[in-house]
């Protein structure tokens, strides 16, 4: 979508979590990219109030996750077992362990798309509170256009947030594979 003419946006609404004001600054850099000069100025002051403000600002962690200690714990080295460790980790709920075993995954410059494939698995079949399946998609995104040095820091931040909301079904998932023909 092109804008061609020039609008004034007024921000009216503050975001209600971390989570939410990463995917409303991803909408934003979009607006931007679509956008005439003076939009895409608005954008991107719109965008960083985004990223300043809200109930969680005063939250962010000095030290992010994972922790060093918790890095140290992911001792295997083979892709697929890192794979599963992640897997279980989610299953677990264990949110610093799978961002841990992603983290570790990634420094070992191992594929990302075996992840993304593991995490879309979660994404479409689980409800979180997050939006599972707009978050994998913001996350995606995010990672094609992130600098190489800080991709995988979104591949961490998926991780830790598919494991906060496996266990969570989405609602007319089981039905769906059902009609589909297809296990759950």
């Amino acid at each position: 979508m092109v804008v061609d003419q020039p609008t004034r946006i007024v921000l009216t609404v503050r975001l209600p979590n971390a989570c939410m004001r990463r995917g409303a600054a991803n909408a934003w850099r979009n607006i931007l990219r679509a956008s005439n000069q003076r939009n895409a100025v608005d954008s991107m002051v719109v965008g960083a109030y985004h990223t300043a403000t809200g109930r969680y600002h005063s939250k962010i962690n000095e030290s992010p996750y994972p922790t060093d200690e918790q890095l140290e714990q992911i001792t295997s080295k083979d892709p697929a077992r890192l794979l599963q460790q992640a897997d279980a980790a989610i299953r677990e709920k264990d949110q610093f362990r799978a961002a841990a075993v992603i983290q570790r995954y990634g420094q070992l410059g191992h594929a990302a798309r075996p992840v993304f494939d593991l995490m879309l698995g979660y994404a479409t079949s689980q409800d979180g509170a997050l939006h599972a399946e707009k978050y994998y998609r913001t996350l995606s995104e995010e990672y094609r256009t992130t600098r190489e040095a800080f991709r995988w820091r979104q591949m961490v931040a998926l991780a830790r947030v598919t494991a906060s909301e496996a266990g969570n079904p989405s609602p007319g998932y089981a039905e769906a594979c059902g009609l589909l023909n297809v296990g759950t």
